[in-house]
């Protein structure tokens, strides 16, 4: 059978090993020549074909619901819920999306883009089920590194609390997150895959006792208790301490050999309660480069299958903005033993692993444990040292109430440096980084500021660590610079709250904050040719706003317009027409940025021409709303 054939995950049922392993072979095959032409995840998929055929093949899926933690896993999952035709559509504008969808496919049951949510939905419909007097099985396919999100083991709490409620976990254990997993679980699980095959003498004991003279087919409840601490003495620690918490634990089993994950998958489908199948997967499985470099090829840009290198860009690019923080922030780490980077298992999105690989005692990586990370900050910034939590922005947002709890009540001095803010692109809604400006802006003491550009981000990582009066973020966006020069070192802090003037007219105002100052520039010059002159002023602030250079500006011009990459509710131009309202410059206001939708996965170009984002696109809609009678057709 090909895999073009199969529009129905049933369609596995009555086939043989076999079968499934061409089938295996073939989603392996359009995997690799999906993300090798236009970019994704890699590896994560190509670690559980096997798990994912397997699952399927012991489920009716008609009836029964599978949720998948993230979802970058589930590359196999959407190639045989009837999505292989247009695979190849992946992570493009109006095409298949990188993560689950609700409103995509049936077959995706819950949506997801962040790590360590799949047991709690699971339950959740699992005790749906029951309530409602159903029967379908639920079923979590978590991998190893969500176990260190303390979410998911709030989950697995309250499923042993619950014995008559029937749900599986499956544990895709391939040692990794993105990064090398770390803390104790862990280590406890790779002393497990480590261990000799001891689990058949849990097994087969019941067996062995039957053979026994005087008890037959049956165990007295004394032999019960015998045999269930001689089983403690087989199982792995790691599946005592699950069994202790109330599931039947299976494992660990090769997450390669179809014959015995669906041997194993049937055998825990029988249980009933909570039961957990530990499986043991090798990320990137079947590309030997992904096997040998699973950090690097967690993602990949496009890339030349037989090399495993990145195809090169025609045009040499500024640097990313993440190299260029990285590297400024090693450099006054060097010189600042208080300085600690502090990452939730994204120290290569992030750029810090360069700060461990020269300064790995100024380094630490809590897991995905984003709540955990901002309150240790709190900890450190209490002991005086200088705490920087670099985080993207769609991830500071789980950890919410500990920004207000435990950072900004008393108010301590904790650096967040929230990178992939604004539109990230491919990734579409669940990291997409609009929030930030918002959701940060109401809260006390907190200092919010966005670089106009890789220069300026290496100065606000100064004022970042210098600034010790009260909590303070950062906001810089996803890919390359503008292409300004920076510097190797001096740089001066900004100071707290000032913005800068960078061009001067009398027609109107034009108020850029972060990314979108060069943009602001841009429509300057489109307006300029119309015959309109505009003020273009770098806000690097919005909390605190420059009202002492913004106001007086306004009240003269009389024509105000705010530019932002983030949301309009809440946003930079929200606290721009509170601050004239308040002040009462009742001057009009036009705010460009994300209006009330969900960003779906694009190009960021793409996006921004949707959203009329682009230059051309503002300038014509400033034309449009202030000045009717210059009004012309701007050419995009």
């Amino acid at each position: 059978m090909h895999l073009s054939e199969i529009t129905h995950p049933n369609q596995l049922h009555g086939l043989s090993i076999r079968q499934l392993e061409d089938i295996a072979r073939q989603i392996r095959e359009k995997h690799l020549q999906t993300i090798a032409t236009s970019g994704g995840h890699l590896g994560p998929g190509l670690g559980v074909v096997e798990l994912t055929i397997a699952l399927y093949q012991t489920l009716d899926l008609d009836r029964d619901k599978v949720v998948w933690d993230v979802g970058h896993q589930a590359y196999p999952h959407k190639m045989l819920t009837g999505r292989y035709n247009r695979f190849h559509t992946l992570r493009q504008k109006d095409g298949i999306a990188g993560y689950l969808k609700r409103c995509e496919n049936k077959f995706d049951h819950f949506g997801a883009g962040h790590a360590s949510t799949s047991i709690s939905a699971a339950l959740g419909m699992a005790l749906a089920r029951d309530a409602k007097g159903e029967d379908y099985k639920c079923v979590a396919v978590i991998g190893d590194g969500a176990l260190t999100g303390g979410m998911a083991l709030e989950a697995i709490n309250h499923a042993g609390h619950l014995p008559n409620t029937n749900l599986m976990v499956i544990l895709n254990d391939n040692e990794m997150s993105i990064s090398p997993n770390v803390g104790a679980i862990s280590r406890y699980l790779n002393k497990v895959r480590l261990s000799d095959p001891i689990q058949f003498l849990s097994d087969n004991l019941e067996e062995q006792f039957k053979h026994l003279p005087f008890f037959g087919d049956s165990l007295t409840p004394e032999m019960e208790r015998v045999k269930e601490g001689m089983k403690r003495l087989a199982v792995p620690k790691v599946g005592a301490v699950i069994e202790e918490l109330g599931f039947k634990y299976f494992g660990p089993i090769d997450g390669h050999n179809l014959q015995e994950l669906i041997s194993t998958f049937k055998q825990a489908h029988k249980v009933t309660g909570p039961v957990l199948v530990h499986v043991a997967t090798v990320k990137g499985k079947g590309y030997a480069i992904a096997e040998k470099d699973q950090v690097g090829y967690h993602a990949q840009s496009p890339f030349n299958l037989a090399t495993g290198k990145a195809i090169p860009s025609n045009k040499p690019k500024p640097p990313s903005y993440a190299k260029v923080f990285t590297h400024t922030l090693t450099k006054l780490a060097e010189n600042n033993p208080k300085i600690i980077g502090i990452t939730a298992a994204m120290a290569t999105g992030t750029g810090l692993d360069k700060l461990q690989q020269k300064l790995p005692k100024q380094y630490i990586d809590v897991g995905i444990a984003e709540q955990h990370a901002v309150t240790l900050s709190a900890g450190l910034a209490c002991e005086g040292m200088r705490p920087l939590v670099a985080i993207y922005s769609t991830f500071l947002q789980r950890a919410y109430d500990q920004i207000i709890h435990d950072i900004c009540i008393q108010n301590l001095p904790v650096f967040f440096c929230m990178d992939r803010a604004g539109i990230v692109g491919a990734d579409g809604p669940t990291h997409q980084g609009m929030y930030d400006i918002a959701y940060l802006r109401c809260i006390p003491n907190m200092v919010i500021m966005a670089p106009k550009d890789e220069a300026e981000l290496q100065r606000m990582i100064v004022t970042g660590i210098d600034h010790t009066d009260s909590p303070i973020a950062m906001r810089y966006p996803r890919g390359n610079g503008v292409g300004v020069p920076l510097m190797e070192e001096g740089w001066e802090a900004i100071e707290i709250g000032k913005g800068e003037i960078l061009r001067n007219g009398d027609d109107v105002l034009l108020l850029g904050y972060g990314t979108m100052v060069h943009p602001a520039l841009q429509v300057a010059e489109i307006l300029s040719e119309h015959g309109i002159e505009a003020t273009v002023v770098n806000a690097r602030f919005v909390k605190p706003l420059d009202t002492e250079l913004i106001l007086p500006l306004a009240q003269r011009i009389g024509k105000v317009v705010t530019m932002e990459e983030g949301c309009l509710m809440g946003g930079f131009g929200s606290a721009v027409t509170e601050a004239l309202q308040d002040n009462n410059v009742l001057v009009p206001v036009k705010r460009f940025g994300i209006p009330d939708i969900l960003v779906d996965h694009a190009e960021p170009n793409q996006s921004k021409a949707d959203l009329g984002l682009t230059s051309s696109q503002m300038a014509e809609n400033i034309l449009k709303a202030y000045f009717p009678t210059k009004q012309a057709s701007v050419v995009s």
